[in-house]
């Protein structure tokens, strides 16, 4: 993309080498190869003509690395082409999808030369312009306009993804701040994203090289520890496969087997949620049975192979029976068909088993694109991503969302699970996990929604808030007056049943919103202060409120009293005040780009020293996370509140460098600081009598650390304990954790994600 390149404009009329035009054309005859099952008559000729002009247009330019630009669209079509199994119109767009956001081409020129639909897939692969306030999110914007081609045509999300992949694999030539930008825009969108798609090669890789560069070490640690296991692992795998490749073989089944260890940003997340260590990960790598020599039309023989396998698996080995996942029988959203169970080998060790033919590995592997391949086989293939699909377009469809809340209704379908229940006549819904009585009813209609008043669960009265469970049999009560109120909003977690409340409220909603408004103005005028953009945008802030309309709705309903905008006054006026020393008046600069130039002029470079006391722009610690010295942070340009100091693993962090990357600013410690900060701890462990007074001891008596707060609750012998302690810097932090891990029934000592 565009945030990779830098100009090359030099005077010679050749911009690439002779050994550039070589590697270029390996790339394009690799793409070929790769495609060729799918290429026709007269194909090769327009991928030639794609070619051409991406070169031309993009032969000023070159990537951060130096390399000419033209190797980005040609790596992007081979990751079409080799991992997702895309065709020549992919292709075509791969190697065109930077020319019209990048270049002087237009739409219309792409259009003329080849044609409607590429044309199409190019814009929605466009960034619009960045010409928004800085209360909206520029990311939020692209992403919905890019999303907006998905009902057309899912091409754009799968060349988009390819995109986001290559930018992640050459993500080590940009600047600290973009990488991050960057990484988390990845993991809060385009991974989910690859998953639900069923790309589960391309989402792990991606999830992978987020924690590459916004945790190197931990990546470096994991990655370590599996290549030194690589050769026990590869051991057990041997001695686990060995009696059932035998049975599997006696019965008359055709396969092979893959192994895999689990990726590496899983392990991360077991590591840092369950708190294990490496070693005790439960089922670190799986086997795959595949079976082989089925046509894929013959649906019934690949489940009952697949069921033979099992039972062998489990006739061998003890099953854990909590953890057999039934795909096969019900596949998941995005097409997945696959049988897993996690079995206790001989070497006391949890293995996880996942048994599947190849047609429905090839689907697991290039998840929406291998579905075309055997779309004439069977029509059920297309169900459940078809369903899904129609879930996009009614989050799409309500277009009076902001594009921050489109995006946090998109990414809920996309994490979600499936919850399957049935209608009164046997009928199968699947709902999002989660899905109320309220969601199953405008699922069926809208007018069952509008009425809906109460529902038989299995033959029980429910109210309509009853969240559903798998197998529940669900019929709707509704009455002639009922009536949907905000409350609704409440219960339910579909995106079709938000949007048709949300529209159904809307018209008696105008009225409140007019007049509430009309309030605002009014106490603004009689406080002497002018109701402008940035006013407006503070007032937002103040009240905690996502839009305009949001504000002024609770105005006008009375929800907030017109005498509070006098303590928004006095908050405004106190805000000034504290700002007055600030040599750079930040509100001035439209995003971090422009601001870290001012910084420039000031320091000497671009990049926000913490702690230096000849700093001229001011700044917070952010309250969410509390960073310390030590701690990889950024800065943040916040509307109202100046910058605020994030820690790269806040809880907050993925929002905000995906929704506002604009305005992050590179920031690091000053060296010279000497300064306490609060940090929240939580350990747990077993109970015992001077348990407090031993932690106490450590903390206070032999690190001389300041506390100011301890609280344990204790349960059934087991204690949970908060303590809130002042640190220098996280060495210092690291120095308290190691000597309270050494307390006798101490179990697990944590720093506390918030604070």
């Amino acid at each position: 993309m565009s945030q990779q390149i830098i100009n090359n404009k030099s005077p010679e009329k050749e911009y690439y080498s002779e050994t550039e035009k070589k590697e270029i054309s390996k790339r394009y005859r690799k793409i070929l190869n790769g495609a060729k099952e799918y290429i026709k008559e007269g194909d090769t000729r327009v991928i030639r003509k794609a070619l051409n002009i991406s070169m031309e247009a993009h032969k000023e330019m070159r990537r951060k690395s130096g390399e000419p630009y033209i190797y980005h669209p040609l790596e992007v079509a081979l990751i079409c082409v080799e991992e997702i199994g895309l065709g020549p119109t992919s292709i075509i767009c791969a190697l065109l999808h930077d020319v019209v956001e990048d270049t002087h081409i237009t739409l219309k020129e792409i259009e003329k030369d080849f044609g409607p639909k590429v044309a199409q897939i190019i814009d929605g692969l466009t960034k619009i312009a960045e010409n928004f306030e800085q209360t909206q999110s520029a990311q939020a914007e692209n992403f919905r306009k890019m999303l907006l081609t998905l009902s057309q045509d899912v091409r754009v999300i799968l060349i988009k993804l390819a995109d986001r992949l290559h930018n992640m694999r050459t993500l080590g030539s940009m600047a600290r701040n973009s990488q991050l930008k960057i990484a988390h825009e990845t993991i809060y969108i385009y991974a989910p994203l690859a998953h639900r798609l069923g790309l589960y090669q391309i989402k792990s890789e991606l999830e992978d090289l987020y924690l590459k560069y916004t945790e190197p070490e931990k990546y470096k640690e994991i990655s370590s520890k599996l290549s030194s296991s690589k050769t026990a692992r590869k051991r057990l795998i041997d001695g686990f496969m060995k009696p059932l490749n035998k049975r599997l073989a006696e019965a008359g089944l055709n396969f092979y087997i893959k192994g895999r260890p689990k990726h590496i940003y899983s392990i991360w997340k077991k590591l840092t949620t369950q708190n294990v260590s490496f070693e005790n990960i439960y089922d670190l790598f799986a086997i795959r049975i595949i079976i082989k020599g089925i046509p894929p039309a013959e649906h019934d023989k690949e489940k009952a192979a697949c069921w033979q396998a099992y039972s062998i698996v489990t006739d061998e080995y003890r099953p854990n029976p909590d953890r057999l996942k039934d795909w096969i029988s019900t596949p998941r959203a995005n097409g997945y068909e696959s049988l897993h169970t996690t079995v206790m080998s001989n070497q006391g060790v949890w293995v996880e088993v996942q048994i599947r033919t190849e047609r429905m590995d090839e689907i697991a592997e290039k998840g929406y694109a291998a579905h075309w391949k055997y779309k004439g086989t069977d029509t059920t293939l297309d169900k459940p991503l078809d369903q899904w699909l129609n879930q996009v377009r009614d989050t799409l469809a309500d277009k009076d969302n902001s594009a921050i809340e489109f995006l946090e209704d998109f990414r809920g379908n996309l994490f979600s699970e499936e919850v399957f229940v049935f209608t009164p006549k046997g009928d199968l819904k699947v709902l999002r996990k989660g899905a109320t009585v309220l969601d199953f009813a405008f699922d069926i209609h809208t007018e069952i929604g509008k009425k809906c008043t109460a529902g038989k669960v299995n033959s029980h009265l429910v109210p309509i808030s009853h969240v559903l469970q798998n197998g529940d049999q669900v019929e709707i009560l509704t009455t002639k007056n009922q009536k949907p109120s905000e409350d609704w909003l409440r219960f339910v977690v579909t995106s079709k049943a938000k949007a048709r409340i949300k529209d159904i409220l809307k018209e008696s909603n105008k009225t409140h919103i007019s007049e509430g408004k009309d309030i605002i103005y009014k106490k603004l005028k009689n406080l002497g202060i002018e109701p402008t953009l940035e006013v407006l945008n503070q007032l937002r802030a103040f009240f905690n409120k996502k839009d305009y309309n949001e504000l002024f709705y609770f105005f006008g309903k009375t929800y907030i009293q017109a005498d509070e905008i006098k303590k928004f006054k006095q908050e405004r006026e106190a805000m000034a005040n504290r700002q007055k020393k600030i040599v750079i008046d930040e509100k001035a600069f439209k995003d971090a780009k422009s601001f870290e130039k001012e910084i420039q002029k000031v320091k000497g470079n671009d990049t926000l020293l913490i702690g230096d006391d000849m700093q001229q722009i001011d700044f917070t610690l952010a309250r969410c996370c509390n960073p310390i010295p030590g701690d990889d942070v950024f800065g943040f340009l916040t509307i109202n509140e100046g910058i605020k100091i994030h820690r790269n693993l806040c809880p907050n962090a993925q929002q905000l460098l995906s929704n506002y990357g604009n305005r992050v600013i590179k920031a690091r410690w000053a060296s010279q600081l000497e300064k306490s900060y609060l940090v929240t701890i939580e350990l747990s462990g077993i109970d015992r009598v001077g348990m407090i007074q031993d932690i106490s001891k450590v903390i206070s008596g032999e690190l001389h650390i300041n506390m100011r707060g301890l609280s344990v609750e204790t349960f059934d012998g087991i204690f949970e304990g908060k303590i809130k302690v002042y640190v220098f810097d996280t060495k210092h932090l690291d120095i308290l954790i190691g000597k309270l891990e050494e307390i006798e029934g101490v179990n697990s000592v944590l720093r506390a994600a918030t604070e």
